[in-house]
This record gives C-alpha cells, structure tokens and sequence, in this order.
C-alpha cells in the first residue's frame, strides 16, 4: 500500500523521470553495465546512475522528457548540473577509493504515448572542468 500511496503523491514530472531512470537502466543493464548505485546523494546533489562498464565507474545523468517542443532531454544538462554531478562523483570515488578512470554519460529518454520511447545514450558527454565552445 505505501507504494500506491507515494505514486499517488509524486507529480507527473517525477512520474516520467522515475519511468525514464527504469528504461535507462534495463538499457544499461542490457549493454552490458554493471549498475552499482541509483540516485546517488551527495549535498545537493545527485547522480541517477553509477555503473561499471568493464573497469569503467560510468556517471550517467538521465534526462526524459514527454516532448520535445523547447529541445531533445539532452539539451537540459547544464553547467550548472554537470558541476553538482562533478562534485558528486568525485565524493563518490573517494568514497570507494576508486583508482581508475571515469567517464561522465547522458541517457537522453523521449517518451511518447503513440510510440516507443527513443532512448540515445551520449558516451562521454562531458568532461568537468573543460569549458565547451
């Protein structure tokens, strides 16, 4: 009963992220990911997947959206939010004494009612601390 009760509460914005995280990881899963941790918090911050891909710790940001009128999911990772996830990360592989390298993904989710969602994965969309052009 109390998951019925909390998915009565939660709005449909927070619906459709949680459906999107669900789709990312079966992804994941399916491409041979090896998931470790979901929405994963460190102060303000949060990560919604972290994932081995052979000795790869992979940060992933999924971004889902319904449509896609004001740009793709993708398109809302910001400076702003891959710095969060940087320091985050960074907490993370502390935490875990990782030694290896790391990479930073998107898993873009375009959900539409008539059609099957449309899932692209950005490998190595960011690094933190480079400015883009």
């Amino acid at each position: 009963m109390f998951l019925g009760q909390l998915l009565a509460t939660m709005t449909k914005q927070q619906k459709v992220g949680s459906q999107g995280e669900d789709l990312a990881a079966r992804y994941l899963l399916e491409k041979g990911y090896r998931i470790i941790e979901r929405n994963w918090r460190f102060s303000r911050a949060e990560i919604d997947i972290i994932a081995f891909h052979g000795d790869l710790l992979v940060f992933v940001e999924v971004k889902t959206r319904s449509y896609d009128y004001y740009g793709p999911p993708e398109a809302f990772v910001d400076e702003k939010k891959e710095a969060l996830m940087a320091d985050a990360a960074y907490r993370f592989i502390d935490h875990i004494d990782h030694q290896g390298e790391v990479r930073f993904d998107i898993v873009s989710i375009l959900l539409n009612d008539s059609i099957r969602p449309v899932i692209e994965h950005f490998v190595d969309a960011f690094f933190p601390g480079l400015e883009s052009d």
